[in-house]
């Protein structure tokens, strides 16, 4: 297997500072904002974008976590006994700004799980996709708004996003198999 690092630490620090400045300008500041992160990665990239919101803006953001696993059209493809962790939204979300964080789109499964859970805590004034990694080759016509980084990638490669608080250290990694 070959490993290309595309991304490393710093990289994906200012990339952070980028994100969290473009959604305070889309927004036009954090006023009704809510950044819902998908597990498990989704989740740490939104707090630290959080991170970098309220110290620009001097107020809390409410952060939500979400499990998307019972919400997925695929879930008997990809395992027999699923196991759900919690969803926190422990929150209204009623008219607010919802900024949806994960850490790659692929096909777009991922996000309309997530949109279709987020509609049963009730109806926001709009949702906004943001992801650290765009992979194109969407399945489902879903697009994110903020986008860290896009890769265009062959057949025999994939993504990985390695973060700290998971892996040890932080890095976008593109895996390829060996021909």
């Amino acid at each position: 297997m070959n490993k290309n690092i595309i991304s490393d630490k710093n990289e994906i620090s200012r990339i952070i500072k980028r994100l969290s400045a473009e959604i305070l300008e889309d927004l036009k500041g954090s006023k009704d904002l809510v950044l819902i992160g998908i597990r498990t990665k989704g989740v740490y990239i939104a707090k630290r974008i959080r991170k970098e919101i309220e110290k620009q803006e001097k107020r809390k953001v409410p952060l939500g976590i979400l499990d998307i696993t019972l919400y997925r059209d695929d879930i008997e493809r990809i395992t027999e006994h699923p196991k759900a962790k919690e969803t926190i939204i422990d929150f209204n979300i009623e008219n607010k700004d919802i900024v949806l964080v994960d850490d790659v789109i692929w096909t777009g499964r991922t996000v309309r799980a997530a949109i279709d859970e987020i509609m049963d805590f009730g109806r926001p004034r709009r949702i906004k996709l943001c992801v650290l990694v765009d992979r194109g080759e969407r399945e489902l016509p879903i697009e994110p708004n903020y986008v860290g980084k896009k890769v265009v990638l062959r057949k025999n490669e994939w993504v990985e996003v390695y973060l700290k608080e998971t892996d040890g250290m932080d890095g976008i990694v593109i895996l390829s198999k060996r021909r």
